[in-house]
């Protein structure tokens, strides 16, 4: 019986003719050859398994044949070939740097190097994986590679070119080997199955191929792992189960839900690939793979992008069909959002499903949903209509204040105020504004006076209907402290306002009109923006609608008499010391 030999090895390429998928570069290779135009140094560069070491070898067999064919190939007949077949040529020599990366093994080389070929003109040795010499080796190498006898070549081969010196890149010849095509992958296992004697499924092949990722050598070894396992009978279902790859089948049923808007069914397909052994995180990545192969099967000019066989561009073209280029786009940006938070979700499973959720979303919009907002909203929840005994205790809740504009920023909680006397409207709840005062300058000093209504609804209890004449109902200065300290305690979120409010209590002008000093700009900003609701509120307090606030900035120093929060309580705790014994015994904080 025949020692068993793994296809990698049983099928590694060669002639240059046997090299798959680097056409351009062997012909190069191939012309350098025929026409004598040999350099000293080459550099092989390229990704695993695309025939670096492989072209290295041909190369150095072919530059040494004594009898070369027409077109640029080794004979195979001549002594030179032959020790090379056999594997006992004096002329090539490889190194593995990896395991050989220190000075003392390029001063071997170095030595290897005075020794004249023994059959054939060249001596070539071959480093691979080059990268992995240490910055003395490289410096040992320099002089060597720069000035090696007119007999020796030197072929580097490496998968990191970034890692090597730029003084090496600048004594070789640079070939960048390209990742093998999908298509160049499934048509040598189509040749290796039937040398072989199997039978292969092109489905099946092409899944061996993606899984490859352009590794010839990668796609030989899984396709001996799926052989044995199916006994030469390679079927797609063999490939997808042996390889542990989800299916495609499952993207299309999820495509299907996502059109549909079944949130529920595709939840469901989740489960049935968990329970099949699958990821979620192989769910989020292949979801977002298959919706990117969707955006390109949309055209036909970007069809050959799509890296399969020419069965499923059809499929996949079919299945664009039915969708929307927006669609498409925003779900890859949902799958790419997913991606990015699956390793610090703590809950994998709910970030999946609520991804799944999202994009079912996109393809069935309800009417009256905002279609500038952020992609994957979801669609809003009717609310259910209220039963009859509620519907009478609403009824006799008195309506909730509205707002004269709606306000795009976080609408502050309600907070519900001191009761105060019947005579005298509850201090309203401050709603900032969307549109600012106009702002008058006079002097240094900004100024602004704002005498309209806007900004907050009267409350249930002062709403009546307006006098046909201006109220002007004379207040002592006493009402007017005591309204806006009212005014202050309703509103106990709105921080930056009270305490503006609180170190600055305005000071007559003339008649009716007030005028209070701020500090800074952003003092100055808040308050003209809630002058509005303060006005309103005074002059229904007050009974007075004359009353008018001025502020300025102070454009001098700093008021005196300007505490925050931390002042105030500092300068209670010196007037009574025992408030300090209080706070610490209950270990209060401000």
């Amino acid at each position: 019986m025949d020692q068993y030999i793994v296809s990698a090895r049983k099928y590694r390429p060669s002639t240059f003719d046997s090299v798959v998928g680097q056409k351009a570069l062997t012909s190069t290779l191939r012309n350098a050859i025929s026409s004598g135009r040999l350099a000293h140094s080459y550099l092989f560069c390229g990704s695993r398994g695309v025939g670096k070491t492989s072209c290295a070898r041909i190369f150095a067999k072919t530059i040494n044949c004594l009898n070369p064919t027409p077109g640029g190939e080794a004979c195979n007949e001549c002594d030179s070939c032959r020790a090379f077949n056999a594997g006992n040529s004096m002329n090539i020599i490889e190194l593995d740097a990896a395991s050989n990366n220190g000075v003392d093994s390029i001063r071997e080389l170095v030595d290897q190097v005075q020794i004249p070929p023994s059959m054939g003109r060249y001596r070539v040795f071959i480093v691979d994986e080059v990268h992995m010499l240490s910055s003395a080796a490289f410096n040992a190498f320099l002089k060597t590679l720069e000035e090696p006898p007119s007999y020796v070549i030197f072929i580097l081969a490496t998968t990191e070119k970034h890692k090597i010196i730029p003084t090496i890149l600048s004594r070789c010849q640079i070939y960048d080997f390209n990742r093998i095509t999908i298509r160049d992958i499934i048509d040598h296992l189509s040749y290796v199955a039937e040398s072989e004697g199997f039978t292969a499924e092109p489905a099946a092949l092409n899944v061996i191929a993606r899984k490859a990722d352009g590794a010839m050598r990668d796609a030989l070894s899984i396709f001996d792992q799926v052989a044995a396992s199916s006994r030469g009978n390679i079927t797609y279902q063999s490939a997808i189960e042996n390889l542990n790859v989800l299916d495609h089948r499952y993207y299309n049923r999820l495509l299907d839900c996502f059109l549909e808007g079944k949130v529920l069914e595709s939840w469901l397909i989740y489960k049935e690939i968990r329970d099949h052994g699958f990821d979620s995180h192989m769910l989020v990545t292949g979801l977002a793979d298959y919706m990117r192969d969707l955006m390109v099967a949309l055209d036909p000019s970007t069809l050959t992008l799509l890296e399969a066989d020419d069965e499923a561009r059809t499929e996949m073209a079919r299945a664009a069909s039915k969708c929307h280029p927006e669609f498409i786009y925003r779900a890859m940006n949902l799958c790419n959002e997913a991606d990015l938070n699956y390793r610090t979700a703590s809950n994998k499973q709910f970030l999946v499903e609520l991804t799944l959720a999202k994009i079912c979303q996109l393809s069935s919009p309800s009417p009256d949903e905002n279609r500038s907002g952020g992609e994957g909203q979801l669609k809003k929840i009717s609310a259910a209509t209220p039963s009859a005994p509620q519907q009478q205790q609403h009824a006799s809740q008195p309506a909730a204040p509205i707002t004269a504009a709606p306000s795009p920023s976080p609408q502050p909680m309600p907070v519900q105020a001191k009761p105060v006397m019947a005579t005298e409207p509850p201090p309203p709840q401050y709603v900032p504004q969307t549109s600012k005062p106009k702002i008058k300058r006079t002097g240094s000093a900004q100024t602004f006076s704002i005498s309209d209504r806007q900004g907050l609804a009267d409350s249930p209890q002062a709403t009546v209907e307006k006098p046909p004449e201006k109220l002007s109902t004379p207040f002592e200065p006493e009402k007017l402290h005591a309204a806006w300290q009212e005014f202050i305690k309703a509103n106990p979120t709105r921080h930056i306002l009270i305490n503006t409010m609180r170190a600055s209590f305005p000071a007559i002008v003339e008649g009716n009109t007030f005028k209070m000093m701020v500090e800074n700009e952003k003092q100055h900003q808040e308050m003209a923006e809630a002058l509005p609701a303060i006005h309103q509120y005074l002059r229904k307090t007050l009974k007075n609608d004359y009353v008018e606030i001025l502020v300025e900035v102070n454009q001098g120093e700093a008021s005196p008499h300007t505490w925050n929060e931390r002042q105030v309580l500092s300068h209670m705790i010196e007037e009574r010391p025992i408030l300090k014994e209080f706070i610490d015994s209950f270990g209060l904080t401000l």
